[in-house]
């Protein structure tokens, strides 16, 4: 991702943290900086190597704090399947998450199917299940590694 587009979004996030109250600390900020010049996933103790570049005493509490806080404010999505992290895409509104993981190159997109959420919904309420949030992962090759 471009700087520009980068300083783009820490600047929307920064205006959303403001509208909700929330604190965007330098180290949050700096956390979502280096996710934002990725296109595929990170893993926390890479973001931390990363950051210590720019706060030499980062510790792994401070990574997995703002990891939290970027989680919790909607801003990062976490792939569990290779415990990593990764930018969302839209993050200015609550909405159900598809993830494209590139098994060769590392890549993710995100994508956003509302008929996959709304027939994931449907079975769940006929099993009497209400679905909080719902993240899918797959797994495959992108296009630059087919």
């Amino acid at each position: 991702m471009k700087a520009q587009e980068a300083q783009r979004l820490i600047q929307k996030a920064e205006k959303l943290c403001q509208q909700r109250g929330a604190r965007l600390t330098n180290a949050r900020r700096e956390v979502f900086a280096i996710l934002a010049e990725h296109s595929g996933a990170v893993g926390a103790y890479d973001l931390l190597d990363q950051l210590r570049e720019v706060m030499p005493n980062a510790k792994p509490p401070t990574i997995y704090r703002a990891l939290d806080f970027l989680q919790e404010q909607g801003f990062v999505h976490k792939i569990t399947s290779s415990n990593s992290f990764v930018l969302c895409s839209h993050f200015d509104h609550q909405h159900p998450v598809q993830m494209l993981i590139c098994s060769s190159c590392g890549d993710v997109q995100e994508i956003q199917s509302e008929g996959v959420y709304d027939e994931l919904k449907h079975q769940a309420e006929d099993q009497g299940f209400k679905v909080q949030s719902q993240t899918i992962e797959a797994h495959g090759l992108c296009t630059k590694c087919l």
